[in-house]
């Protein structure tokens, strides 16, 4: 039987499809002889076939990288239900749990282990890598890797060195947003042994791209839920405005939910639950949503702010139509959208001189002298800092990753923090000495916690309440009394970021940003701000091949369903006008440069002048500044 064979035998056998579709088989084929592959696919494209058939055609286990832990509970639950033996190992988990996944691998008991890329750098994952056998490495969501990109995770840099570990071992990237540049550092990064690309297009024929322009953001989408039935995502880049435009949506008699990385994880799971089975219509989130989710019958991804990037853009738009049915991306913009610009670059990469006074600040808050401070970790009030010492809470943020990434802090955002838990009283005494709704709390934390008597577990308060019926203060009040009793250790959630100080405080006029934490970053930074600028102000060019041209295909024709195609066909220009107004532009340039608001329009549609104006621009016919006009 030829390798084809055996794997549309395995693809029929556990998910009943007949064939594969798109580019599977060929990154199927690619990585199953052994090759080091990287595979671009769209949203929605069936990544998973993938590596899960190749993977089960061979011999040890295959090690999945995944930041997403929701997607890895989703995916491992999957297999396991089609009777494929998987599992994962995630930060939130005991080291016991840990070891029992691993050891468990290495006996070759399963055929899929899903790693958080935060647990690569774990000694007990590094010891156990030795001692397995593995088919391949998957990386998802490679883009991850690339430290200039639109969505960089240092822990992902942690990969090479396991593939120095197992050089023998292949490896398949897939990612759904790479442009050319990135997808070259992906295979740079990951140490590919070649060059190996395989690309799907990222075209949807069936997803109509939008600007919608008003004046007032909330009118126009509700006009748009109104215009277009069917499920909706609502992005926006505030977690009130989730909030507020949820609160305001539902007393309009819309079905809405928001979502974002503030919530509580059994919340959040239960929204997203809810939204998945077609119980609410609307969910409004900012970008923490997503990531891994299979809700094929969205009809609208609505985006009421402008994404810092078209990557960004891409990834969060492609989320609508995944069916084939026709479904709209729409950016809802009030024209105040171009002021930010600027404001964002400023807020992401503030000036060095205010990077290097925020260090001094810091370490004179936490009283840290200069010498000091090596390896010792504090909290870090941000908000508290930002009052004192007058900071932006947005550019402190950002001044204090910079620092990060030039090795001076490690720095842990609030959001990272969970209450955490250890039972301390034997397995024996604890029923004696507990009860009510002490008891009730302990069986609640043995149903859903391994390991609780060995180790600190990552609480999740509101699963408790959920299962209890107890409210968040209540078991607040009871674990905290618990704890004074000797029956567990009990560290409450903190809100508060951790700084550590990974060298000695250094004299401020010495910190050094280097070029590839700084000027390179922020270079990259502003090329992709300018990029999603372009896209939203042309309005001259399909909006699909814009996108697609950005991410490297040359794409010859027009969708014809995005708002710029619509208009087009609304006001056709024949050749002849086309030649006409090119012919009358020159005409009025000859004389040298000219304020855009001076040309003379000669009673031209200005929809079919603006289209053959930037039609020279692009054959550098003529060159704009942000006032004037003039022949090149």
């Amino acid at each position: 039987m030829n390798g084809a064979d055996k794997y549309k035998e395995i693809l029929h056998q556990y998910w009943g499809y007949d064939d594969f579709r798109g580019i599977q088989r060929d990154i199927i084929e690619s990585i199953g002889s052994g090759k080091d592959t990287l595979g671009l696919m769209p949203t929605g494209g069936g990544k998973s076939i993938t590596f899960q058939v190749p993977a089960l055609s061979m011999p040890g286990t295959c090690i999945v990288i995944t930041p997403l832990i929701a997607l890895m509970k989703d995916q491992v639950k999957a297999l396991r239900d089609l009777g494929i033996k998987a599992t994962a190992i995630f930060s939130g988990q005991s080291r016991e749990e840990n070891i029992i996944a691993l050891d468990n691998c290495i006996l070759g008991g399963y055929k899929f282990l899903y790693v958080s890329p935060e647990r690569l750098s774990s000694d007990i994952f590094l010891t156990k890598l030795r001692h397995l056998r593995i088919s391949f490495i998957t990386v998802d969501e490679a883009h991850c890797i690339c430290q200039w990109g639109y969505d960089f995770r240092p822990s992902y840099l942690q990969i090479a060195e396991i593939r120095k570990e197992k050089p023998e071992v292949p490896v398949l990237a897939l990612t759904a947003t790479a442009t050319p540049k990135v997808a070259k550092d992906i295979q740079k990064q990951l140490l590919f042994r070649k060059e190996n690309v395989i690309r799907m297009s990222f075209e949807r024929n069936n997803l109509a791209y939008f600007i919608y322009k008003t004046d007032l953001r909330y009118n126009g989408i509700c006009r748009i839920l109104n215009s277009i039935p069917g499920s909706s995502i609502i992005y926006t880049r505030n977690r009130q405005n989730c909030q507020d435009l949820s609160e305001q949506l539902n007393k309009e008699g819309f079905s809405s939910t928001f979502y974002h990385a503030g919530l509580q994880n059994s919340i959040k799971d239960e929204r997203q639950s809810k939204w998945l089975r077609g119980e609410i219509r609307i969910m409004i989130a900012t970008n923490a949503f997503g990531m891994g989710i299979n809700k094929p019958d969205v009809r609208t991804v609505i985006h009421m702010d402008v994404p810092d990037s078209l990557e960004e853009y891409f990834q969060e738009a492609g989320r609508a139509g995944r069916d084939g049915q026709k479904s709209y991306a729409i950016m809802v913009m009030d024209g105040k959208e171009m002021q930010s610009f600027s404001r964002r670059l400023t807020q992401r990469f503030p000036e060095k001189e205010t990077v290097k006074k925020l260090y001094q600040n810091a370490c004179d808050y936490l009283q840290i002298a200069v010498g000091d401070g090596l390896n010792v970790t504090r909290e870090f009030n941000l908000e508290e800092f930002c009052r004192i010492f007058h900071f932006h809470p947005i550019m402190a943020r950002s001044a204090l990753t910079l620092l990060d990434k030039a090795g001076y802090i490690e720095y842990a955002d609030a959001e990272e923090g969970n209450s955490r838990l250890k039972i301390i009283a034997t397995r024996n005494d604890l029923y004696r000495i507990v009860n009510g709704q002490e008891e009730s709390i302990i069986n609640s934390l043995l149903r859903h916690y391994g390991g609780i008597f060995i180790n600190y577990i990552y609480l999740d308060e509101s699963l408790i309440c959920k299962e209890t019926g107890l409210d968040m203060e209540t078991i607040y009040h009871v674990l905290t009394g618990m704890n004074k009793k000797g029956i567990l250790q009990y560290i409450p959630r903190k809100k508060i970021p951790l700084v550590t100080f990974k060298m000695k405080r250094v004299e401020t006029e010495k910190i050094i940003l280097p070029r590839e934490v700084y000027d390179d970053q922020r270079q990259n930074y502003a090329d992709r701000l300018q990029a999603i600028k372009k896209y939203c102000t042309l309005e001259t060019v399909c909006r699909s091949k814009l996108l697609l041209s950005y991410f490297g295909e040359d794409q010859t024709h027009n969708c014809g369903i995005c708002d710029v195609c619509q208009r087009e066909k609304a006001y056709h220009i024949s050749e002849d006008e086309f030649h006409a107004i090119r012919q009358h532009i020159i005409n009025q340039l000859k004389d040298g440069p000219k304020k855009a608001f001076n040309i003379n329009t000669n009673g031209i549609n200005q929809y079919k002048l603006r289209q053959v104006i930037d039609y020279m621009r692009a054959k550098e016919e003529i060159t704009m500044t942000d006032q004037d006009i003039s022949l090149t």
